[in-house]
């Protein structure tokens, strides 16, 4: 998708506010003026019939959102505006940032790796050996493994410098060692990528919980929250180059 389609122009009279030097901290809960104003217009397009009529975040879960107001090299200011994690079934939308995972690659592995573990499961159900049982189940988990891996090898993301990492690159010089799962589909990680991708410069970085509660982690419609520590830190700041914190944090 080219990213003029993506990109979001202000409504709003922007012309007197100043521009930032460089993305504010994406683990601050600082926002900056210019992030909540292209959140307050993103907010708008989120209560628009476009997404309304196809999903309520209000009667479902909400979700994660996030903005990212980006320069051209022109100077032109825009922003672009992404979901955290999985978009909800029947809301294909050309509006909100994709993946950086393409789900096309190497003739669609992951779809035919998930079929493939669905028929091992059948197995194991199907079986009343015990020791046949015990040997489906451990080619399974090898399986579901060796998916994985090969899934966190083709999530790739470009630094400031334009230096490509995956994502078990990246995760190898955390705590953790290894990505957690769902690593890299937050909304921060996909906003920064494409702007990167794409030759602009970010500008100033928000994430907002939309729609109903989760009380089990506290969020609450149209607060906004730094990104998470656990699957972002590592991937934010390799892509933001802050070594000084990227080395043995959490």
């Amino acid at each position: 998708m080219h990213i003029s389609k993506l990109l979001f122009d202000f409504k709003s009279d922007i012309s007197e506010l100043s521009i930032p030097e460089t993305l504010n901290n994406p683990f601050s809960n600082i926002v900056p003026a210019l992030a909540k104003i292209a959140a307050a217009e993103f907010q708008e397009y989120l209560s628009s019939d476009v997404i309304h009529s196809k999903h309520d975040f209000h009667t479902n879960k909400g979700k994660m959102f996030g903005v990212m107001v980006v320069q051209s090299p022109e100077g032109q200011l825009q922003y672009l505006g992404a979901i955290s994690g999985k978009i909800p079934t029947g809301l294909a939308n050309d509006k909100f940032v994709p993946s950086v995972f393409d789900d096309s690659v190497d003739d669609y592995f992951i779809n035919k790796g998930m079929t493939r573990l669905t028929e091992m499961s059948e197995e194991i159900n199907k079986s009343d050996n015990p020791v046949e049982i015990k040997v489906l189940k451990e080619n399974r988990r090898l399986k579901s493994t060796a998916i994985q891996q090969q899934l966190f090898e083709h999530y790739l993301f470009l630094n400031l410098s334009g230096v490509e990492k995956d994502l078990l690159e990246i995760f190898k010089h955390s705590v953790h060692g290894w990505p957690p799962s769902a690593s890299g589909e937050c909304a921060a990680p996909k906003l920064l990528q494409h702007t990167l991708r794409h030759g602009l410069k970010p500008i100033a970085l928000a994430e907002f919980w939309w729609g109903n509660s989760n009380a089990s982690e506290a969020r609450e419609h149209k607060n906004y929250y730094p990104a998470c520590k656990n699957k972002c830190r590592p991937i934010l700041e390799y892509m933001l180059e802050d070594q000084s914190l990227y080395t043995n944090r959490v």
